[in-house]
């Protein structure tokens, strides 16, 4: 039974409750770095690694958190572990840091790790917490990588700075520039919820 409501913890933010193509959440995001695949792939693994270890600690210290001032404490909770992404990634990704710019402290407001430490972290042990935690983060690494890959391929011809269309391909500025993340999105959202989703609800 343990095992079978883990499994369920996992699968659900990965399809039919995922953080961004079900709830809308974290889209932020497809304006600030899914115009490259490279930026993309660092941002969501802060943003799951935040997500995943900031529902872990906040659910071991449930019991704990004055309910006056618990929106606070699992800010304080959350900034600290985005705190650690920035110095790491400032230590050893230099560059990539200096792109990305002030996007990495922005994960602080990302709306799927309030939502998760709220909707499930306050409310179950730290393990299955840790569980919706990664999960929910991966949800949101997949979607945003898929994004990435359209956006990077239509709008510079490349993907992970490589390039893959050649010298006949012209470049479609739209999908560098922060309208591209939207449409791609939005087709994302639209084929998602007309095909997989409609065949699980019929299921």
């Amino acid at each position: 039974m343990a095992k079978s409501k883990l499994r369920k913890t996992f699968v659900e933010p990965l399809g039919k409750n995922n953080p961004v193509f079900v709830q809308i959440l974290g889209i932020c995001s497809t304006l600030a770095v899914t115009n490259k695949v490279q930026n993309t792939m660092v941002m969501t693994l802060g943003v799951t690694f935040t997500t995943a270890l900031s529902s872990w600690t906040i659910s071991l210290l449930r019991n704990h958190i004055p309910s006056r001032i618990r929106m606070m404490v699992e800010t304080m909770i959350i900034a600290a572990f985005v705190i650690i992404v920035d110095i790491v990634l400032k230590a050893f990704y230099p560059e990539m840091w200096k792109q990305l710019g002030p996007y990495v402290g922005l994960i602080i407001t990302n709306c799927i790790i309030m939502g998760r430490v709220e909707a499930f972290a306050l409310n179950n042990k730290p393990l299955p917490s840790l569980v919706d935690g990664f999960a929910s983060g991966l949800g949101y690494t997949y979607v945003l990588l898929s994004i990435a890959v359209v956006r990077e391929l239509l709008g510079s011809g490349s993907i992970w700075g490589i390039r893959i269309l050649g010298s006949w391909w012209t470049n479609w500025s739209i999908m560098i520039m922060p309208p591209g993340g939207f449409f791609v999105l939005a087709i994302i959202i639209w084929v998602i919820r007309e095909t997989v989703m409609k065949e699980e609800s019929h299921a």
